[in-house]
Parts: C-alpha cells; structure tokens; sequence
C-alpha cells in the first residue's frame, strides 16, 4: 500500500447521495452510510446553492431529487469513513457553488474533518501520496475553481447514439432483475450526460474563488479539453484526476488505448455513467479495469449483474477499497510497449471449477417460494468476467425437485490475463412457464481464489451474503 494512489484500483461511487432512480428519488446521507459500511473509498457529492442562496446543498441538480444539507453529509462521512477501511477517503465534488458559498464549503469541510482532512502544502503534486501515508485522512477532489469556468465553453457534446453490447450474449437474460430497467438507457442514449452539463449562467462564477477552498483541493480534476487524446496527454510536471463520461471512456479506448494506460500510469481517471442511466443501472467495469482507469464509478443502488461484479472484484485485498493494480499496467515492457488491451495474449493458467452441490435454500426461503406444489428445479451457471478473450460462461444440467441439488459438474477456464479475472457463479430456479427465479449469486476475484475444497456463501441481489445459502466446490489452476 505504499505506491502513488495512481497505482491502485480504488472502490468509487457515483452520485452517493441518491436513494434510488436519478431523476426523482430523495437525496439522503443514508447511502453514503451504507457505501462507507461497504468499504467504498470514493464518495460523489452535488453541492448546489440552496433556495435561499445562503447555505449548501446535495442534490441531483435539474432534476426532482429532494436535497439533503452538506453539512448532514459532511458529518456522516466524518462518522463512518474508516468503518471498513483505514485507507484515504476520496470525497469527490461536482461543484455549482459561487465564491461566497465556496468559502462556506471550506469553512464546513475543516471545522467537521479536523485533522482528519489532508491537503497538500503545494498547489499541485508531481506525483500522489500512497494510500498507507494516508490512513485515516480524507481528501477533496474536484475542479480548480478557474479551471472550471475555462472549461464551461470547451465541454464536448456527446450526442451519438450508440448500443452498449449485451451481456446477454454471454450471461443470458438477468434472472429476477427488472430488464426494462437495464436497457432504459440504451434506448433513449441522445443528449449529453449529466455531468457535463456544468453550464450556471451565474456571472459572479467568474470571480477569483475562495483561496482557502482551493486550498483543500488534493486531487485536481477535469474534464477533456479539446481531443480525447489531447485530454489524456500526460503532463510531466503534475499529476490530475480526468472524469470521462462511459461513452467518452469508451471512445478512448477505441482509438488512443494504449495513450489511456499511460496516462493512468501517473494520473488518475474516472469513468462515470451517461446521463441516461435515468434508473441508476450500471455499465461493464472491466473495459475501464483493462486500461488501468482507477475510479470505475458506480451507482451503488443499482443491483444488477455489473454492480455484483464491483463487489465481486473488491473483495480482493482484505476488502480494504484499493487493489494493486497489475505491473503490467503500471509500467511498459522490456521493450517499451504498453499493454493494449486489444491484443490477445496466450493462456497463463486454467481454473478448473466443480460445482459439487448446494444446500441452504429450505432454512432462508419459504417452501412455497420458488414453486407453489413442488421443490425447486435449480441450475448453476459459472463464468469469468475478465478480458474478451477469457469472458465465457457455462452452465450445469437442472436438478428436479431437489432443495438440495447435487451437479458434480467440473468446467474448466483458460486464463490469458488472470489478473483481472472475475469468477461469477449464478445459482437459478429453472421455470418452464415464466422467467427463471433468483437463487443467489456471487463474485470472486480468480486472483484471491485458492485450490481447495470450499463452501462458497452466495448472496442475495443486493449483494447481502444469505444467512445459509452454499454451494459446495472445489477451485483448482493447472
């Protein structure tokens, strides 16, 4: 835990105030509660002029959310930050404030954090602090103020319709989870993301901000100038934090890849979800993962296959909300070359999964759960999320009327890039007239997994473990 913070995968958040959909849910410092408790190290806040233009507010701006207080916020977060992680809290600001209530800010952050809040002496750093220099401190990250009236008139409107690629193809369709809510976005996928749209018609922005708000500012952030490539050219004097919207990231990746791993080799950079994911739904972390960005932000209340995935993949590290990430992203080959996640690479290992059996399903659900007049029919599907080339999935024959289902079933996953391999297992209840039930799922970091004989706890779809749901398997690399 002692390299820059550039250097580690770190557990981020996306609009941590919300308590549900983007557009009209309340805003509450609860989910934040709830992320900390959770180990989530990077936590968003929308701080807006409240009504009376005389105090600061949270909220989803332009929408119907219902603000809650920063200072509430500020003191949750000074309550819980180091609850499951002693590692540095990343508060990051979308910041609409103008200078008085910037100062007021300020003034809020350092009475609530005390020595708690960090700050550099320096107005910019050439490199990160380390997380183990940081334990226990909290850090703010957001624009410069200056930087963020520059950059109001150099936003890139990203309005090209495209269609995310379904997981479907790999995964089948989402067992018990609303797909309306999944695919909402890619059908109305015009217009540009919220946090683009920094766009306050108040003059007085343009004064010279609060100097002692900016003064707190760590980590400098900023949305791309100009190109893509221009945004992710690498400065050799400082380091900054760059936000990409998924469909600007996803640009990136296309055409200046391997320029994306060496900017994130020095610089930190943050994906966040497009505007339209009205429903708080989630996109595929692994393409950010596989370019070294270390903010993959996500909407913590959106359950579903991708956010099962996040939490999957941070369990690695003792759960402590930042993961080394792999040397080969950190830093070129022998002969220069950057990793290009384009390219295929042979298999470094195989993991050969058995799914012996599972049992626990009679003690957490009623009898009558699954099937009104039988035992339920389950099946066990066993995949890895990871590099396109190592992304598969598999699944076992069903077992009739059997609470307690034995598949003896051994599959086997060839591995190019294990290290950022994902094991998800999927356990379902086959129903031959409607959609097939829920029975659990979890994610496992293939890293983490040793070969042995285990009893996986599954979870439900929020990702809480079950008191008695296992499966019975054994994990073995050849």
């Amino acid at each position: 835990m002692t390299a820059p913070l550039s250097h580690y995968y770190i557990y981020t958040g996306h609009n941590s105030y919300l308590t549900g959909n983007q557009l009209s849910s309340d805003c509450s410092d609860v989910p934040i509660i709830k992320a900390l408790q959770m180990g989530v190290r990077v936590i968003e806040l929308d701080v807006w002029p409240n009504s009376a233009k005389d105090n600061v507010d949270v909220l989803h701006g332009r929408t119907l959310t219902s603000p809650v207080e920063l200072t509430k916020c500020l003191r949750s977060i000074r309550d819980y930050a180091f609850c499951a992680s002693p590692y540095p809290l990343v508060i990051t600001l979308e910041d609409h404030l103008t200078p008085d209530l910037q100062a007021k800010v300020a003034e809020m952050a350092t009475q609530t954090f005390g020595d708690m809040l960090y700050y550099p002496e320096t107005d910019s750093l050439k490199e990160f602090p380390s997380p183990d220099s940081l334990k226990n401190k909290i850090i703010i990250s957001t624009k410069p103020p200056q930087e963020y009236l520059k950059s109001k008139n150099s936003k890139e409107n990203d309005s090209q319709k495209e269609k995310d690629a379904s997981d479907e193809e790999t995964w089948g369709k989402e067992v018990e989870v609303q797909k309306s809510e999944l695919e909402a976005d890619d059908k109305n996928d015009q217009g540009q993301d919220e946090e683009d749209s920094d766009d306050d018609d108040d003059q007085s922005l343009q004064q010279i901000s609060a100097p002692e708000y900016k003064r707190l500012i760590t980590i400098h952030a900023g949305k791309p100038k100009g190109g893509l490539r221009d945004a992710v050219m690498v400065d050799p004097d400082k380091v900054r934090r760059l936000s990409l919207s998924e469909q600007q990231f996803a640009k990136a990746a296309a055409s200046h890849g391997t320029d994306v791993v060496r900017f994130t080799q020095q610089n930190l950079l943050r994906i966040y979800p497009k505007g339209t994911r009205f429903t708080s739904s989630n996109y595929k972390p692994l393409v950010g993962w596989m370019h070294g960005a270390q903010m993959v932000a996500f909407n913590m209340q959106g359950y579903g296959r991708s956010l099962w995935l996040m939490h999957g993949f941070f369990r690695a590290n003792g759960g402590c909300g930042y993961i080394k990430k792999p040397d080969f992203l950190l830093k070129a080959g022998p002969d220069g070359q950057l990793f290009d996640p384009k390219k295929s690479f042979p298999v470094k290992t195989t993991l050969k999964v058995k799914v012996y059996m599972g049992d626990g399903w009679r003690m957490d659900f009623k009898q009558t759960h699954f099937d009104a007049y039988s035992p339920p029919d389950f099946y066990t599907k066993v995949g890895i999320a990871g590099v396109p080339a190592d992304t598969v999935m598999k699944k076992t024959r069903t077992i009739e009327d059997d609470w307690t289902p034995v598949w003896d079933e051994e599959f086997s996953f060839p591995l190019t890039v294990p290290e950022l391999a994902v094991l998800r297992i999927e356990v379902c209840e086959y129903d031959i007239s409607e959609k097939d039930d829920f029975g659990g799922q979890t994610c496992l970091p293939a890293s983490e997994l040793r070969s042995g004989i285990r009893a996986v706890p599954l979870c439900d779809r929020k990702g809480m473990k079950f008191k008695s749901v296992r499966l019975l398997m054994r994990f073995e690399f050849v």
